[in-house]
């Protein structure tokens, strides 16, 4: 930093013949600086978990204090071999209840296709960590590893419980600032819970994702039961509120630019029969907005990773279709 602060002071005479005002230099000189220190702070904000080779590729895990989250958190993050030479486009992907970082990037085999497409794969924990809430760890589907992708509004959880704004903001942030990511080009993807949270995320920020896809996504949480214990937890009573984190609420009043959706939904899936899952309802709300979903029911696959695995190659290029357009 001592040397950058003296190269500042060294071109001091030939800034000055730019201004009109010796303030007018100083100001430059203090904005640049704080710059190349913003700069520089991001960078070392990160901690380097793992770091494996992978399909010609990194696959590398990150850890990070979070400024939404109030706590440490741990991103996974594929870099494919293209990203050695130039900036590659990003898919977000969001995992369901009880995950972390790691299901993703250890069995759904992403990480060949995303190689050959050149795509940049992040995937983050499910929820804060560690923030010594009461009655976090109480139950599987509330709480650590079910954040839901909102940001809360009720105590205790509002202060840590922002995934929302995590997914959509801080971290999109981090990856633009310390990899070679075209911020340009973001799409997003997810199973079940973080399903859910990838269709609202597209829905609710028009023309940011370049596309969205999902496995077996809650479609409807506020007409099912995982949805319903969440949304009462974080987000309190009034259930207008809810109606803002839901998938098939959102695609009903959805006016942006067009949003093409791909689902895959295994029919043996026990969460699709007890009606946690209710895609039904998101494709007539789809279809009354003329939102396009290729919706797919696949015979004989039930909701574990083994049917993520299965189909993920499909997903991964129904993105690369959209940003490497």
């Amino acid at each position: 930093m001592r040397r950058l602060h003296e190269s500042r002071v060294l071109n001091m005479n030939r800034l000055t013949k730019l201004f009109d005002k010796p303030q007018m230099v100083f100001t430059y000189i203090n904005s640049e600086l704080k710059r190349s220190l913003f700069v520089y702070r991001s960078a070392m904000a990160l901690t380097q978990v793992s770091s494996n080779k992978c399909c010609d590729g990194y696959q590398k895990v990150f850890e990070h204090d979070s400024s939404e989250l109030k706590c440490k958190m741990k991103f996974a993050i594929y870099l494919p071999p293209k990203a050695e030479s130039s900036k590659c486009p990003v898919l977000y992907w969001l995992s369901g209840l009880t995950c972390t970082e790691q299901n993703f990037i250890t069995k759904a085999g992403s990480q060949q296709a995303a190689s050959e497409h050149g795509i940049i794969v992040v995937a983050p924990d499910t929820s804060p960590r560690g923030c010594n809430i009461e009655g976090e760890e109480e139950s599987w589907d509330f709480g650590t590893g079910a954040g839901f992708y909102v940001n809360a509004t009720q105590e205790p959880w509002k202060t840590n419980y922002r995934m929302y704004s995590y997914v959509t903001e801080e971290l999109p942030r981090l990856i633009n600032s310390n990899f070679p990511a075209d911020p340009e080009k973001m799409s997003i993807s997810g199973h079940s819970m973080g399903g859910h949270g990838a269709l609202i995320c597209a829905l609710k920020n028009p023309g940011k994702y370049k596309s969205v896809s999902a496995f077996a996504p809650i479609c409807n949480p506020i007409q099912c039961a995982w949805g319903q214990k969440a949304f009462s937890g974080y987000l309190g009573a009034d259930k207008s509120t809810w109606e803002l984190y839901d998938a098939t609420v959102l695609a009903e009043s959805y006016s942006g630019p067009e949003l093409d959706i791909l689902i895959d939904q295994g029919r043996d899936d026990q969460f699709l029969s007890s009606s946690q899952l209710l895609p039904d309802n998101l494709i007539a709300a789809c279809s009354k907005k003329k939102i396009p979903v290729v919706f797919r029911l696949q015979q004989g696959y039930d909701h574990s990773y083994y049917f993520i695995f299965s189909f993920i190659n499909d997903h991964i290029k129904h993105h690369a279709k959209y940003l490497n357009a």
